[in-house]
Formats: structure tokens, sequence, C-alpha cells
């Protein structure tokens, strides 16, 4: 099996960082994979923001948790407190996808370009997580300050966030569920 292929079938959604800072090599080479991302007619309906500050992102978790607690339903919070109780789980990087608008195909270009992070990450022996979550400290009551601390892009909207690092324990990628395809 080659490199790639070993990284597809390796990846896995990894939940529990040691919050060891990524070096620079590392940040560049995942930065690259984001930019390398192809979409709709080279359109590139994003903007890449790399959050490698833990007390930022830790700030931004603190408030998201809070926001989760004060939720009406406690599910996600009860589930995140299982998990620790951190949202972003002590990972030292955190990559928010901007995305510019919400025309067709935007979704799915930022999902094309999350995948590449994480396979990126888990190629160079990193942990990593594609998470909807940051949204909630973004669209909560600092979501403003938050956003004008990392530059997001004005008229942009959050599209989607992956967690690296180095992983705390050692997870395994989920199993394959043949009866999911149909080959004709």
């Amino acid at each position: 099996m080659n490199d790639t292929l070993k990284s597809i079938m390796g990846r896995y959604s990894c939940r529990a960082y040691t919050g060891a800072p990524l070096s620079s090599e590392q940040i560049k080479a995942i930065s690259d994979a984001a930019l390398a991302a192809p979409s709709a007619v080279n359109r590139q309906p994003w903007q890449i923001i790399v959050i490698s500050d833990k007390a930022f992102i830790e700030e931004m978790d603190a408030e998201g948790m809070r926001i989760l607690a004060e939720a009406e339903d406690k599910t996600t919070y009860e589930r995140m407190m299982s998990r620790g109780g951190k949202l972003f789980y002590n990972a030292p990087c955190l990559v928010i996808v901007a995305a510019s608008d919400d025309s067709r195909g935007v979704a799915l270009d930022c999902g094309i370009l999350s995948q590449n992070v994480s396979l990126a990450a888990y190629s160079l022996g990193l942990g990593s997580c594609i998470v909807g979550m940051a949204a909630v400290p973004l669209g909560g009551p600092k979501g403003a300050e938050f956003k004008a601390r990392m530059k997001f892009p004005e008229g942009y909207s959050f599209g989607m966030g992956i967690l690296i690092g180095a992983a705390a324990s050692e997870g395994k990628a989920h199993a394959l569920v043949p009866d999911k395809l149909t080959v004709l």
C-alpha cells in the first residue's frame, strides 16, 4: 500500500492532544496542504486561518464550553464533558476555514480543504479532528472579538475547523463498512 493510501486508511478523529506546539515546519506543511486543495472552477472560496496561539485557542474553548453549559439542550455539553470537558481537546493548533459565501459547492470545497489538512497532519505523525464546534464560540457573544483577533475576513462565514497536534494516545481509524459501497 502506498503512503497516500496508508494515510487515508490510518487517519482517525483525534480527541486528545498533548498540547505540545507544532514546529514551524509542520505548520508550513499543513498550510501548504490547505492551499493545494482543489475547488470548483478554482474559485478557492475560502480564507484559511491557522491559529497556533494556545492561549487564544483555550480562551475560545472556555467560551464555547460556557455557551454549551448555558444552552437549554445539554446533550452536546454532556458529550463534551464525557470527553474531557474541552471543546478543542487541548489541541495546540486550530485551522479555521472561512467560507466566502454559501453558494452551491462552497461547503464541499471547504470539506475537501479540511480533508487535505487532516491527511497532511496524519502523514506528519500528528493527530487531527475535523470539527464544526468552532462555530460555537465564533457565533457567541465574544464571536466578533474572536473574529477580529484572528483577522476573520468581513463578509465570510465559518466553514469548518480542523484541530491538529500530537495525539495524547493512540487512536484507530473507523472500521470499513462494505455495505455502504455499491460497485457497478
